[in-house]
């Protein structure tokens, strides 16, 4: 199972275009995991390894980080750009699957998963067949005492003034991550604390962080957005009507005279929730 399959997107879409749009997020959900100074951690379903490098920042000078990841062409290009970094030496990448870690038990004193575990893309079954193994593996490698992290991007308001046709784009298969129609309310992402429950960890609890998007945007900010809203609804023509599509050709395409990034009074907000429990 490839990075692409596994996730929804590329590790090049998300790693790539987004993350300097959702760093300070990340940011913040890692100060609020308050990783000991010197710790050893694991950031599985690394991607491109943007996220170990800040896990990294936040356990230095003693700490280390290794992230794994099943797409060995995201891993690569990992190592290539944290050997550009001051962290390198406090970095390190293995290829491995999430449901069979290459670790022994008690390898780590922390892990954390941002973005990977959409259920319905790692087969069909129940949540104790599914997010109780999984769950269960990534506790595994953790020393007792330490933490399991999951974070996910949950929610996403890009077309303020326009919340009808925002809801109607997000509805269809073709714009969501979360997973087919008819799949089971559980194995959402955004009842990820249900997972850990289920697994047995202690005290699991949710945070959320908002990420507010406003202008004026740099080139680089609004190109990155450009490719959020494509990536979102380029592929719901089929599934909306044509008047809506119009619409949203309107509002989203950069050419457009009424391009809603132009707006001065532009605000729009993604969610990032992290979910947490201890060994």
């Amino acid at each position: 199972m490839t990075s692409e399959k596994r996730s929804g997107i590329s590790c090049l879409t998300l790693g790539g275009a987004a993350n300097r749009l959702t760093e300070p997020a990340v940011r913040s959900a890692i100060r609020a995991l308050e990783l000991p100074p010197g710790s050893k951690g694991m950031d599985a379903g690394c991607g491109l390894g943007n996220h170990t490098l800040l896990l990294a920042e936040a356990v230095a000078p003693g700490g280390h980080v290794t992230g794994i990841d099943i797409d060995d062409g995201c891993l690569s290009l990992a190592q290539e750009n944290a050997s550009k970094s001051s962290l390198k030496d406090h970095v390190a990448f293995k290829t491995g699957d999430i449901r069979k870690l290459p670790f022994d038990d008690d390898s780590f004193d922390w892990v954390w998963s941002a973005d990977v575990l959409y259920l319905w893309l790692f087969g069909k079954g129940s949540v104790n067949e599914i997010a109780v193994p999984i769950m269960n593996e990534l506790a595994r490698v953790v020393k007792p005492g330490g933490t399991v992290a999951l974070f996910f991007w949950t929610l996403h308001r890009l077309l303020p003034g326009h919340p009808l046709l925002e809801a109607r784009l997000n509805a269809t298969n073709a714009a969501t991550f979360a997973g087919p129609s008819g799949i089971k309310p559980i194995l959402h992402s955004s009842r990820a604390l249900g997972w850990l429950q289920q697994a047995n960890l202690k005290e699991p609890r949710a945070q959320s962080f908002v990420i507010d998007i406003q202008p004026p945007f740099d080139e680089e900010t609004r190109e990155t957005l450009v490719g959020i809203l494509k990536m979102y609804w380029d592929k719901t023509k089929s599934e909306v009507s044509s008047e809506d599509w119009q619409e949203y050709q309107r509002l989203c395409r950069p050419d457009s005279s009424d391009f809603i990034l132009d707006l001065p009074d532009y605000h729009g907000q993604i969610v990032y929730t992290l979910y947490l429990g201890g060994v």
